[in-house]
């Protein structure tokens, strides 16, 4: 009991941390619309991005300070770089005037979407980095920097990572296999406002991962 009772904290520490980051069912409208309508091609894509996610989260976990220390990198820069990259894409979203017949057209071709294309399409933007973006690439590699080096402890925080990885993206799994069904009550216009909302609130993430970035930046400068 005196094991299990810390690695189930940390264990559910996992998923606790990175949802409310990753917000899945913000996610689930830009995923629909990438997805189409059929449902084959719905749930294999799911699948996928579940898939790529976990890889995205364990790697980050694992080895994402090691990765910054090699590069001389800091969290703050990440921050700053992928809320910029956040902000982009959610820009690009709001004031692209074609985006709703890209839309339709990516619908009406994922009928007969080949599995290569599937993990193409499953990757960006959809995986990274709208699920699993800078934020929850610098909240992973904060949680991985708690991992203690000692043997048995970092072996008990790998099967905390890769497990508290696999709970995150089941729910990330559920929401985008289910939510298209939601989203498609809503009709063509419903559907076109609620990309438009979720675009604005994704450009706000943006910039409220750079602006948390740029502040830790500041308080690193001497």
């Amino acid at each position: 009991m005196e094991f299990f009772s810390p690695f189930l904290k940390s264990l559910v520490l996992v998923p606790l941390t990175l949802l409310p980051i990753i917000n899945p069912l913000s996610g689930a409208a830009v995923f629909t619309t990438t997805a189409g309508r059929n449902p084959v091609v719905v749930r294999k894509m799911a699948r996928q991005v579940a898939i790529n996610c976990w890889c995205i989260l364990v790697v980050s976990m694992l080895v994402g300070t090691y990765v910054l220390e090699v590069f001389g990198i800091s969290l703050a820069i990440v921050r700053l770089g992928g809320g910029l990259l956040v902000a982009s894409t959610a820009w690009r979203m709001l004031g692209s005037a074609d985006a709703d017949d890209m839309h339709k057209a990516v619908a009406e071709q994922a009928a007969d979407m080949p599995h290569s294309e599937i993990v193409r399409r499953s990757f960006f933007p959809v995986t990274f980095p709208l699920t699993t973006g800078p934020g929850s690439i610098a909240a992973s590699i904060a949680l991985g920097a708690n991992i203690p080096g000692t043997p048995m402890l970092y072996l008990q925080g790998v099967v905390v990572a890769v497990l508290g990885a696999a709970l995150t993206v089941t729910v990330v799994y559920l929401c985008y296999r289910h939510g298209a069904s939601l989203l498609f009550r809503l009709g063509e216009v419903g559907t076109m406002v609620m990309m438009r909302l979720l675009a604005f609130i994704l450009l706000c993430i943006g910039i409220e991962i750079m602006w948390t970035g740029w502040a830790d930046l500041n308080h690193l400068i001497p």
